[in-house]
């Protein structure tokens, strides 16, 4: 008989999962799946307390969504991914594994370990699948077999391959001919540190992302243009801790969507969130093409000249939300309590790391991914290169946010800020997003810090220091 592995990585789910589905196409084969911990090469990544919770408890409902269908999942904890090459090679050789199929990760690292598995096992047939894109990596490109470097016209040429032919998502695997397993099922527990995430703000099971996702797109998605710039509205989709840990796949979304709004393709309602999940794809093809990406380093080389300064107190005031800018202040609390943060934030967080404090971006690039829920490699630093005019297709260097206006527009009456910022309660809507210019006229102390920066002189010097770098 014929045993084939299935190595579930940041694949978390049985619906539409490539490798899992091409593992159970023969139904005599014996399947079983496997999870490798590595704590210490998490560490080494940075990833956050909040995500390895949520990936506990994901671990937990795939174990017994796969014990369903009669699949028993093994679970082996190692330092790091070179002790994964050998702890995949162990269970080949224990369990007399024929294949083994897992799903591609596209980050450097990754790739190194796969190729390695590959080299570990000669007798074992190995097979990779592209399944935490829409379109694999190489799928879409110039004329002249180049990756795009500007987002539109590689947007245009994905939505040209979509509507030419829509990639399939595949049904979960029917139950093996042995029946489902027992339901006294061993804990898989994981040594990383764990900190507590909000299931009623991101959803706990594989089933519970799917229900989120349909009443996004029939409910919701519509309206998402409009209203999704606004913190203070609950008006995205917050499903992006389940796309980075694969609990649902890009093309469950895409499916989705079409089916509750059919001309999201030609830019009906939905396009605009079409339009991030095609961005989330260009970084990851972005990725493949130029690893460099994954080692922090920057797009555009000149900016590796520019001269950073190293303020401790300033970039601990911006970890902690007290920089004394309501906007900026309010989006980083959020973030430090719920593990998550509202896109428009991110942006005006990042710009004014890099813009107003003149802080390296690989410093905020880090810190994001040490809190984040949804920490994810190629969008993590895809838009932090965006915002710190480093990366493909990133805003000008010369576009600078301006913190203030930047809360006036999109939290204009500051429900937000209110909702993080409870030392401001007795400032006036009109003055929260200048509290001291308020305070200093009546005579009031706030418990708040004062700007630690003035922007105009900080915007100042950032331009003199990309100048300086783009012309050395």
């Amino acid at each position: 008989m014929t045993t084939h592995l299935v190595w579930f990585r940041a694949d978390l789910r049985v619906k539409d999962n490539l490798a899992l589905a091409a593992a159970c196409r023969d139904r005599h084969a014996r399947v079983l799946a496997l999870f490798i911990s590595t704590p210490r090469q998490w560490e080494k990544h940075d990833m956050a307390a909040r995500q390895a919770a949520f990936m506990q408890s994901h671990l937990h409902s795939l174990q017994h969504e796969l014990a369903e269908k009669g699949i028993p999942l093994l679970f082996v904890e190692v330092d790091d991914f070179n002790a994964s090459v050998g702890a995949v090679k162990e269970i080949c050789e224990e369990h007399d594994v024929t294949h083994l199929f897992y799903n591609y990760q596209y980050e450097i690292n990754e790739r190194q370990r796969d190729a390695a598995v590959e080299r570990a096992l000669p007798e074992v047939t190995c097979q990779g699948l592209d399944d935490s894109v829409m379109l694999a990596p190489g799928s879409v490109m110039t004329g002249d077999r180049q990756m795009y470097k500007v987002f539109t016209p590689y947007k245009n040429a994905f939505l040209r391959r979509l509507r030419e032919d829509l990639p399939e998502c595949v049904a979960a695997p029917a139950v093996r001919e042995g029946g489902a397993l027992s339901d006294t099922l061993k804990p898989l527990t994981l040594t990383y540190p764990q900190q507590d995430f909000d299931p009623s703000l991101f959803p706990a099971t594989e089933q519970a992302a799917v229900e989120r996702l349909r009443a996004f797109c029939r409910n919701e998605v519509g309206e998402y243009e409009a209203r999704r710039d606004f913190p203070a509205l609950d008006a995205t989709s917050r499903l992006s801790p389940c796309l980075a840990l694969g609990v649902i796949s890009p093309r469950q979304c895409l499916h989705r969507l079409l089916a509750e709004q059919p001309d999201a393709l030609d830019g009906g309602a939905g396009a605009v969130w079409l339009n991030e999940l095609i961005w989330r794809d260009f970084y990851r093809h972005l990725m493949t093409w130029y690893p460099d990406l994954c080692k922090h380093r920057p797009f555009i080389p000149w900016t590796e000249r520019v001269q950073w300064q190293s303020q401790p107190e300033h970039l601990q005031a911006w970890q902690a939300g007290r920089t004394g800018y309501p906007i900026v202040d309010a989006a980083m609390r959020q973030m430090n309590n719920t593990g998550w943060m509202h896109n428009r934030l991110r942006m005006i967080t990042a710009s004014f790391l890099v813009k107003d404090l003149l802080i390296d971006w690989r410093i905020g690039e880090r810190y994001f991914i040490s809190q984040l829920i949804d920490g994810d490699l190629a969008a993590n630093n895809g838009g932090w290169q965006w915002a710190a005019s480093t990366g493909t297709d990133a805003a000008p260097y010369f576009r600078i946010f301006n913190p203030t206006t930047q809360g006036e527009k999109f939290d204009k009456h500051g429900e937000f800020i209110r909702q993080w910022l409870p030392e401001l309660a007795k400032v006036p809507a009109a003055s929260l997003h200048d509290p001291w210019g308020w305070a200093d006229k009546q005579g009031v102390s706030l418990d708040y810090p004062r700007p630690v920066v003035d922007h105009k002189q900080a915007r100042a010097a950032t331009l003199a220091a990309y100048e300086t770098a783009r012309k050395s």
